[in-house]
């Protein structure tokens, strides 16, 4: 979720053009917070389209303006794929759906009641924002009838046309989280498990990437073994929510492990912080990211650096004190050490 000082409407931005990404496969600017920072990917194969995640509801008009760019009708849509139902991947789902009469969801059972039901997801939006922030973030959430909703259980392969995408339970993020395999191309559709790249810190070709440790179910043991898994496939790809396309998957995947069990270290270094552990674990982690950022090339001056991770870095941080809060409870074994200087 969004700060309400952060935030803009994706109203604010107009409708970017489709990117088309090879294979069947295209990206598409939802235009919430900042042009190139949420993205909704389309999957064409023989006349049938698959949508994976959907931003707000603010976004609707511009996936099926995206569609008809295609030679697409909203009959064509047979599924729409969530990677897990954060808001800015998931906010618009019931308003799209109910513009696509052929179409099913696809969720994590975690997250099917959320859908269905999004009543208490609303209102602990309403809470934190104000109702009046929310819809301008969001927009209202509509529910989803049941009869049209499939729980993607680990391994689940759904067909479009013929073509073959698996469901991958994906936790460490979020404990509802898939990502989705695709057979044709070999690549994967990742959400937020495969961290967060924007193309503004790419330097000669090569991205950045970093975890999105977003509160509340961040748990970086698991995200490591879950992108382990993801490196199996070895997809030449990476289809990103925030921000679309990576490749050189194998480096950016070793990067965010080490980086993931660097979150887990700055937590623990302050668990015993008192008033000062949020201040403290946001203030490493935006030194942190800001020494990788320099280590990996980007030259932008600081104050654009600090400008385009201004959600990030209180976000992340929020994530690590509920880890280090569910960890307390749990009394796990620490995190291994890595190494707090960056690869070279």
């Amino acid at each position: 979720m969004i700060s309400p000082t952060q935030s803009s409407s994706a109203a604010t931005y107009a409708a970017q053009p489709l990117a088309p990404l090879g294979h069947g496969i295209f990206a598409l600017d939802s235009g919430y917070v900042r042009p190139r920072f949420d993205a909704v990917h389309l999957v064409v194969e023989a006349g049938r389209a698959a949508i994976i995640d959907t931003s707000t509801r603010h976004c609707v008009p511009q996936i099926l303006a995206a569609l008809a760019a295609l030679g697409l009708e909203p009959a064509d849509v047979d599924w729409v794929i969530l990677t897990h139902v954060h808001l800015d991947h998931a906010g618009g789902a019931g308003t799209l759906m109910a513009a696509l009469p052929s179409a099913r969801l696809v969720v994590h059972p975690r997250g099917a009641r959320h859908v269905i039901d999004p009543s208490r997801l609303w209102q602990a939006t309403c809470e934190v924002y104000g109702t009046t922030e929310a819809e301008q973030m969001y927009g209202r959430i509509d529910p989803i009838d049941a009869s049209r909703v499939i729980e993607a259980t680990d391994g689940q392969v759904i067909t479009l046309a013929g073509r073959r995408l698996h469901c991958i339970d994906a936790p460490g993020h979020a404990r509802h989280h898939i990502v989705i395999h695709d057979e044709s191309s070999g690549w994967i559709f990742a959400g937020d498990t495969f961290g967060i790249s924007y193309r503004e810190f790419d330097v000669e070709g090569r991205a950045f990437a970093f975890p999105s440790s977003t509160p509340v179910q961040f748990e970086p043991e698991v995200l490591c073994q879950t992108i382990d898994r993801m490196l199996a496939l070895e997809p030449e790809a990476v289809l990103l929510t925030h921000y679309s396309l990576v490749r050189d998957v194998p480096r950016i995947g070793a990067t965010l492990k080490r980086l993931t069990l660097r979150y887990a270290q700055i937590g623990l270094l302050h668990e015993h912080a008192g008033r000062e552990r949020t201040a403290r674990i946001r203030a490493d982690l935006a030194h942190v990211l800001s020494t990788e950022l320099r280590a990996h090339g980007v030259t932008l001056d600081d104050a654009r650096v600090s400008e385009l991770l201004s959600l990030d870095v209180p976000l992340n941080a929020d994530g690590i004190v509920s880890w280090l809060d569910s960890r307390s409870r749990r009394s796990p074994t620490p995190p291994q050490p890595v190494p707090s200087s960056p690869s070279p």
